[in-house]
């Protein structure tokens, strides 16, 4: 599902050079949950923006779902993200005036989905969320507004996931529903690409990738999870 091939990204401030990515390597298939893991700094927000066609690459090619995406006009780019990504980010980056039901519909402004208004629904109930629909996000709790932005992420059933600490902000509860869906969307086909330091998370993966210092340090290694069920 996504193909990451030599990738490198410097950010310059003055006369210095930070090297976030240098010539990192990675594969995600269709259908697989993987957990990047790393110290702060280490490039794994870098990326994860690469990965949704949020953060061109200095050098280097990202390929989703067949396509370099980097080879796209912005355009065009925008689109295909609308239609085949979904972000989740620890800061939720909710609508502050709009309620949760258009909160979650909010995906439509860019790309119409048939059958969106029913499909909110069900997620709102998925979520538990339906008691909250015309609550503003000032009006939820930390958990209530991570599951909103999850449920803005599934509207129009997009084909990956792309998590930047989702668990980060959230209490043992809440991170677990979270985890629980990303974990039922992949087992259902989806792929996910998660960024985490909480290893509770990173233990929901199937596939732990290890960044430091912008280098791939550890790539397919299997979670805990995967050693539960093999053990």
């Amino acid at each position: 599902m996504v193909r990451i091939a030599k990738v490198s990204k410097i950010y310059r401030a003055g006369n210095e050079q930070v090297r976030a990515l240098d010539d990192v390597s990675l594969e995600v298939n269709a259908g697989e949950f993987a957990a990047v893991q790393g110290p702060s700094g280490c490039g794994k927000t870098t990326l994860l923006l690469m990965a949704g066609g949020l953060l061109q690459p200095d050098a280097g090619s990202v390929e989703v779902d067949g396509e370099d995406i980097y080879a796209m006009s912005l355009e065009r780019r925008a689109q295909f993200r609308a239609r085949k990504i979904g972000f989740v980010f620890q800061q939720f980056h909710l609508i502050p005036y709009l309620s949760v039901r258009d909160n979650v519909l909010a995906p439509t402004l860019a790309l119409p989905i048939s059958g969106a208004a029913e499909r909110v629904e069900e997620l709102l109930g998925r979520f538990n969320l339906t008691s909250r629909a015309a609550h503003t996000p000032g009006e939820l709790s930390t958990g209530e507004r991570q599951r909103v932005a999850l449920a803005r992420a599934m509207l129009h059933e997009p084909r990956m996931i792309l998590a930047d600490e989702p668990t980060g902000n959230l209490d043992e509860h809440n991170a677990a529903i979270v985890l629980g869906a990303l974990a039922g969307f992949a087992e259902d086909g989806g792929t996910v690409l998660l960024v985490t330091h909480d290893r509770m998370a990173a233990g929901e993966a199937g596939r732990l990738v290890r960044l430091d210092a912008g280098k791939l340090a550890d790539d397919g290694g299997s979670s805990h999870r995967d050693q539960q069920v093999a053990g």
